[in-house]
């Protein structure tokens, strides 16, 4: 746990990440909501190994987040199902709203370690040997994940959104 010492770099950390890890989370799992709660246990564990911690914060947490949705996945079909609400955007025609929930969608469909790949990726801009550090795997497996869950992308997305030419090693 923290010392009374170690309580404001924590609460600096909290304030400071919160906002960045809470995006992550929501990548991660789609829903504002249940991305709120996976950020409050990560930080909860966080602050239990704080010692370790401390010494990457974001990376530690970043780690517990994508531990946290695997174990989801892994119990998700132990539970009674979730039904999603479903958002009807307005009839204006594409643009940055409907591109995003689209894109969002379609990683959704996608298993949660090539997601979280992704999001490490592109969304957070960490490098290939970053992002294996975070999820604990070889610098091949986050290659692999990433040309995995782009191929799944393109064939989830309609046309007018694929993505093409997308460098998986940089």
């Amino acid at each position: 746990m923290i010392s009374a010492a170690q309580q404001p770099e924590f609460e600096q950390f909290v304030v400071t990440e919160s906002p960045r890890l809470l995006r992550f989370a929501f990548l991660l799992v789609g829903d504002h909501g249940h991305a709120e709660d996976l950020l409050q246990t990560a930080l909860f564990r966080t602050a239990r190994r704080w010692r370790t911690a401390r010494e990457r914060p974001g990376a530690y947490t970043r780690r517990t987040l994508v531990n946290l949705v695997k174990d989801r996945a892994r119990t998700t079909h132990r539970r009674v199902g979730e039904a999603s609400l479903e958002w009807d955007a307005p009839a204006a025609g594409p643009g940055p709203i409907e591109d995003r929930d689209v894109l969002l969608q379609a990683c959704r469909r996608l298993p949660a370690r090539q997601r979280a790949t992704l999001v490490l990726r592109f969304f957070e801009d960490l490098s290939v040997e970053q992002t294996a550090a975070i999820l604990r795997c070889s610098t091949g497996t986050v290659k692999s994940q990433t040309h995995k869950a782009l191929a799944a992308l393109r064939e989830l997305l309609p046309d007018d959104y694929r993505m093409e030419n997308v460098d998986v090693d940089r």
